[in-house]
């Protein structure tokens, strides 16, 4: 896989979870503006996941530990949530399955 992939991956996610921590802010009162960029961002994500021309499974399969990793991080550093073991245990799960499916045969 090369960098450019991975750097696709690392910008979409980022995109997802502010997405996600615009729509979460909107929700808890800044209002339907803050939902409406959470939504815009959200779908500028989904353009720039597919343009890694893979099988859409390995495609989610792979970015989901990218995903995952960005969530739980930002969740610590910016909304600063203690991160329980057990979520870096599930953690490690999902990076291990996404291994599984980046680097298994078909």
């Amino acid at each position: 896989m090369d960098f450019l992939v991975w750097g696709i991956f690392l910008i979409a996610a980022m995109m997802e979870v502010a997405g996600d921590a615009f729509i979460r802010r909107g929700l808890r009162g800044a209002g339907a503006l803050i939902i409406a960029i959470g939504v815009l961002i959200l779908g500028a994500y989904g353009i720039l996941v597919n343009t890694v021309r893979w099988d859409f499974s390995k495609l989610l399969g792979v970015y989901v530990a990218v995903f995952a990793s960005a969530s739980i991080l930002v969740g610590r550093f910016y909304f600063k949530e203690a991160i329980p073991p057990s979520t870096w245990i599930g953690l490690a799960i999902i990076i291990v399955g996404s291994m599984v499916i980046q680097f298994g045969t078909r």
